[in-house]
C-alpha cells in the first residue's frame, strides 16, 4: 500500500518526476539530457527498467528535452495529446507516441494516470495525478492559477508536487521586463507562494503526508522563504523544497499515514532486488 516518489530536477532548467511501485514506474516530464536524469536515477538507486512510460505536461523545453533519446534508448512510450505532440517537434518513434484525452486513465502496470486541463501558456497543458496500491500522487507544476480541475484532485492526493514559483514582491521588485512579470502572474504563467498556499492551506486532506514544493523560481523565490511559509502551516505534513540543482530523495509515501512523514526511503539494501540495475 505506498508508492515510491522523487524529484529529478525541477524548475526552469529541467523537470522531471519520477512515481513508482517498486517494480514499475513512470516519468511525468523529461527535461534532463538522457545522461543526466540516468545520472541522478542512479544515485538514487533507482533502474530505468522500472520506468515503462513518460507523461508530458506540455511542450515547453524545460519539460521535453531529454524525451527522443530516452525514449529512443529504453523504447519508453510516450504520452501526450495531440496538441502537445504537434506543437513539441520532437522526432519520436511513431509507435511510441500515444495520444491521450483529459480526464482519460491510463494504465501502465499497476499505476493508472489520469490528466486534466490546466491553464499555461502553453498549446494543450495538462497535471497528472498517478494512482496505485491505494495511493495517490499529483503533479501540479507551471499552473497559471488554482482552477476547479486542481482543487479537485490536490484533496485526494497523499502526496503532491506543488508549483510554488513566486514570491509576488520579489517578482514586483526584480530585473525582469513588465511583459515578462505579466507573463508569469497573469493567469496562464505560474503559481505564486501565497496561491500555492491557498490551496495547501484550504483544501490539503488530513492523510497527506508530504508536499513537495516545485518549479521554484532562481530569480524571484528563495527556498528557505518558501519552505518557512509552509511549514507554519503544515501541521503534520512533511514540507520539502525540490531543487533545480539535483534530485531529492526517493520518499516512501503510503496509504495508512499515522501523522508522521517519513523521511527519504532508506531501504536500498532491503530492496536491491526492486531498485538495482
Amino acid at each position: 500500500m505506498s508508492l515510491y516518489v522523487a524529484s529529478l530536477n525541477s524548475g526552469s532548467n529541467g523537470n522531471c518526476y519520477y512515481i513508482g511501485n517498486g517494480h514499475e514506474a513512470v516519468l511525468v516530464d523529461a527535461g534532463l539530457s538522457c545522461r543526466e536524469t540516468e545520472r541522478r536515477m542512479a544515485r538514487l538507486s533507482l533502474s530505468m527498467k522500472t520506468v515503462k512510460a513518460i507523461f508530458i505536461s506540455h511542450e515547453h523545453g524545460d519539460h521535453i528535452k531529454g524525451v527522443n533519446v530516452l525514449s529512443k534508448k529504453y523504447s519508453l512510450p510516450v504520452y501526450f495529446t495531440e496538441g502537445t505532440f504537434r506543437f513539441s517537434r520532437l522526432s519520436v518513434e511513431k509507435s511510441k507516441v500515444k495520444i491521450f484525452s483529459a480526464d482519460e486513465q491510463l494504465s501502465v502496470g499497476g499505476l493508472l494516470v489520469t490528466a486534466f486541463a490546466k491553464h499555461h501558456d502553453a498549446r494543450d497543458p495538462h497535471s497528472f495525478v498517478i494512482d496505485g496500491h491505494d495511493v495517490t500522487i499529483g503533479v501540479f507544476t507551471d499552473i497559471g492559477n488554482v482552477c476547479d480541475n486542481l482543487t479537485r484532485h490536490f484533496k485526494r492526493c497523499h502526496a503532491a508536487f506543488l508549483e510554488a514559483n513566486y514570491d509576488a514582491d520579489m517578482l514586483e521588485n526584480g530585473r525582469y521586463s513588465i511583459h515578462l512579470k505579466q507573463r508569469i502572474r497573469g493567469g496562464k504563467g505560474h503559481l505564486s507562494n501565497d496561491e500555492a498556499l491557498e490551496l495547501f492551506r484550504t483544501h490539503k486532506p488530513a492523510h497527506m503526508s508530504h508536499i513537495f514544493l516545485s518549479h521554484l523560481s532562481q530569480d524571484n523565490n528563495d527556498p528557505e522563504l518558501v519552505a518557512r511559509l509552509f511549514s507554519e502551516h503544515a501541521g503534520n505534513t512533511e514540507v520539502v523544497v525540490a531543487s533545480r540543482h539535483n534530485e531529492t530523495g526517493v520518499y516512501h509515501i503510503q496509504h495508512s499515514y499515522n501523522g508522521i512523514a517519513a523521511p527519504p526511503t532508506l531501504l536500498y539494501g532491503q530492496q536491491a532486488s526492486l531498485f538495482s540495475n
